[in-house]
């Protein structure tokens, strides 16, 4: 358990402020989180996790914010356990927010990366997405990458923990074998968000991008996410995104196949009704 004194101690040690007050927020899965407030006045957003999930946290950041797309928390610095970041204070979503975050989005993925399956620079190969471990391992074109580093890894673990039968596993083999044939599977790697579920969107006024697994991967497969548990104004969102840049023809139909990965790393970390979704998606692929 952290306490706020912890949090007080880090933020102080890592920005070289005084503390006026610490307040724990309702974190996530993998991370205890805190709202501190320092002696010039300024909020700052203070979260503690493992070490290489901090690094690859605040390499994602600084990656995606290179590309000037979408806003993301400033990275105050970060140490072996803590990483400090903007506090961005919610309001709800402004009347253009879901056109701004398509368009942005859409600015952020033509951004590129070096390769499918490449890190943010200076982030581990060896990364998270939640409690999963995530492999980024560079592959010279995407269904390999996407087999290799983004299914079968979770695939395996979910058999070994009995959540996937092998009569499943295989339905989920199948579906691998039909990756590479997929419309758009020869495109040039994305800079991805990597995780970019409804409540990773943060919205002030605008949308705010927070807790990014970054890599280089195939676009779909963020806006396959956000189909996968919702997103306020989705549907203005996916619209402003193929104004800006059309998505290859039939990628409704892909969906599927872009959630293999989300639903099975859910199926890992929390049971065989993720896996369930995740077969039927195979099926569909």
């Amino acid at each position: 358990m952290v306490s706020t004194e912890q949090a007080r101690e880090a933020v102080s040690r890592i920005t070289g402020h005084g503390i006026e007050r610490v307040r724990q927020l309702g974190g996530g899965d993998a991370s205890a989180a805190f709202a501190v407030h320092l002696d010039d006045g300024s909020a700052v957003f203070a979260k503690t996790a493992e070490e290489s999930s901090i690094a690859a946290e605040a390499a994602s950041l600084a990656w995606l914010a290179e590309a000037g797309a979408v806003p993301v928390p400033a990275v105050h610095g970060h140490d072996g356990r803590w990483l400090v970041t903007d506090h961005i204070a919610a309001d709800g979503p402004g009347p253009r927010a879901a056109e701004d975050l398509g368009r942005g989005l859409a600015a952020l993925h033509a951004a590129g990366a070096p390769a499918h399956g490449a890190p943010p620079p200076g982030g581990p190969a060896d990364a998270w997405i939640g409690l999963a471990p995530m492999r980024n391992e560079p592959c010279a074109d995407w269904p390999s990458f996407y087999v290799t580093h983004r299914v079968e890894p979770y695939v395996r673990m979910a058999r070994d923990a009995g959540t996937l039968c092998a009569r499943d596993a295989e339905v989920v083999s199948r579906a691998c074998d039909r990756i590479g044939g997929l419309g758009g599977a020869d495109e040039a790697p994305s800079r991805l968000h990597g995780d970019l579920w409804s409540g990773n969107v943060h919205w002030a006024g605008q949308a705010w991008l927070i807790d990014p697994a970054a890599h280089g991967g195939h676009r779909e497969t963020d806006l396959a996410m956000l189909h996968l548990f919702g997103c306020p104004g989705l549907d203005r969102v996916v619209a402003a995104y193929q104004e800006v840049s059309p998505l290859a023809p039939g990628w409704r139909d892909r969906i599927g196949a872009h959630q293999l990965f989300p639903l099975l790393v859910h199926a890992v970390l929390f049971g065989g009704g993720y896996a369930a979704q995740a077969v039927a998606a195979a099926q569909r692929v």
